[in-house]
């Protein structure tokens, strides 16, 4: 039996999941896929479009096996924390031999290289990274400029113009630091990666077969491919059904007939919708605490009570607290982190200890429900399959970590039930997607 790991958000699900999917079986030979998705709250700083279960469901729908949430403090954490979350879980479960990633270059060989050289050389690295924001440059600009930089004096790669390249793309650096990790963790599984075609992940138009006439055949519509970021964008921006029949062709159908059956019912939730609780935050707490959630610096918190944001939206505090070396995504997740009271201390304590404390399943297909038992068997990690009695199998870091992921779930369905007088079970009564 050989399984395959993918770490992914699907915020939402769309062709291009699917095409992932198909390739990482094809490409690995895998005879099971397991997701390590994102709760619901994201990477971007944002919550997810729609909740962890539905997402889940579509996976399932969809070709993925096994659905494992990646713990909150890791979802809505740089590219290296998100990173490192996620392989040390897969890497912890005992029965992953591959992990299987989309990037812009699609060559894994380029990218191990990049992996291996800035792993090898992270002392350096990071010492001129932070001299580069220290002139002001964002986090991405300054960590080109450092890995250019450390190219230049390095003679053990003839490749350093195309190394320098790659990393400017997202799915690219994501790739760099999922190897990373696994050369961190000393671990088995063996990295693959699958090259993103037709959308570029931050695209905000949605495709169709007329702008994809040279690639997309009439009989195989699923080759449409639109951004994540497009068909959020459209999502969030219909008043009703009509305005968004576009993105018809860029979902399988059994997720565009989510989207047209749920649509302000279970989604689409965002930002603002948390906007009180939030700015409450934001002014209740001093500098000093402030400064204390990941992400958010001495000086962000300052640059925040020094802002009038009762006024303001979410999106207008963002812009008000971004500097010219602090991305807007950075600013996000720093707001995202004070409403889920995720800490920088308490972060670094989970990385310093196992990383990853448990295996909590969302979801799976029944006739993958062997793997839950090969992993019970081989894998360094408690099985949750239902929140209550975990304080039976976790210790106290574990348990701290689960909490913060239940916090989340339990603030977003609050919200979800603000917007649309919809009722979501809470954590304790919510138990595993399954599908036959």
């Amino acid at each position: 039996m050989k399984v395959a790991g993918i770490i992914t958000e699907y915020n939402p699900f769309h062709n291009g999941h699917k095409h992932h999917i198909d390739e990482a079986k094809k490409i690995t030979g895998a005879d099971y896929v397991i997701a390590v998705m994102s709760g619901d709250f994201v990477q971007r700083g944002a919550p997810a479009i729609m909740s962890k279960y539905d997402r889940c469901f579509m996976a399932l729908e969809n070709g993925v096996d096994l659905v494992l949430e990646l713990p909150v403090c890791y979802a809505t954490g740089s590219a290296q924390f998100f990173s490192l979350g996620a392989v040390a879980l897969l890497n912890s479960l005992g029965i992953v031999d591959f992990l299987c990633f989309g990037s812009e270059c699609g060559d894994i060989n380029i990218l191990n290289e990049a992996a291996s050289l800035l792993y090898n050389s992270d002392e350096s690295f990071q010492k001129s990274l932070y001299s580069y924001i220290r002139e002001g440059y964002t986090y991405p600009a300054a960590r080109a400029k450092a890995a250019t930089q450390l190219l230049k004096f390095n003679e053990k790669t003839n490749r350093s113009s195309v190394i320098s390249n790659i990393i400017s793309e997202p799915n690219n650096i994501l790739g760099i630091e999922y190897i990373r990790a696994l050369q961190q963790l000393n671990s088995p599984i063996k990295p693959f990666t699958i090259k993103r075609h037709y959308a570029h992940y931050h695209d905000n138009h949605i495709n169709t077969d007329n702008n994809h006439t040279d690639l997309i055949s009439d009989e195989n519509k699923s080759d449409i491919i639109s951004s994540a970021t497009a068909i959020r964008g459209m999502l969030e921006n219909a008043k009703a059904l009509s305005d968004f029949s576009s993105v018809k062709d860029s979902v399988p159908q059994n997720v565009y007939d989510y989207f047209a059956n749920n649509h302000y019912i279970t989604y689409p939730i965002t930002i603002e919708d948390f906007s009180a609780v939030i700015k409450y935050k934001l002014i209740s707490e001093s500098r000093t605490e402030l400064a204390k959630y990941l992400d958010l610096s001495s000086d962000m918190a300052d640059r925040i009570k020094n802002t009038d944001i009762q006024n303001l939206s979410i999106i207008e505090i963002a812009q008000k607290i971004k500097t010219k070396n602090i991305t807007l995504t950075r600013v996000y997740r720093a707001l995202i982190h004070v409403l889920l009271n995720i800490n920088k201390d308490k972060i670094m304590e989970f990385k310093g200890g196992n990383i990853v404390y448990y295996a909590r399943i969302l979801g799976i297909k029944e006739e993958a429900s062997h793997l839950i038992r090969k992993i019970k068997k081989s894998g360094k990690l408690p099985v949750i399959t239902k929140v209550g009695g975990s304080d039976r199998q976790l210790d106290t870091l574990g348990l701290h970590m689960l909490s913060q992921d239940i916090f989340a779930t339990h603030l977003y369905n609050q919200n979800l039930y603000a917007k649309f007088k919809t009722t979501a079970p809470n954590e304790y009564k919510h138990g595993i997607v399954i599908i036959p």
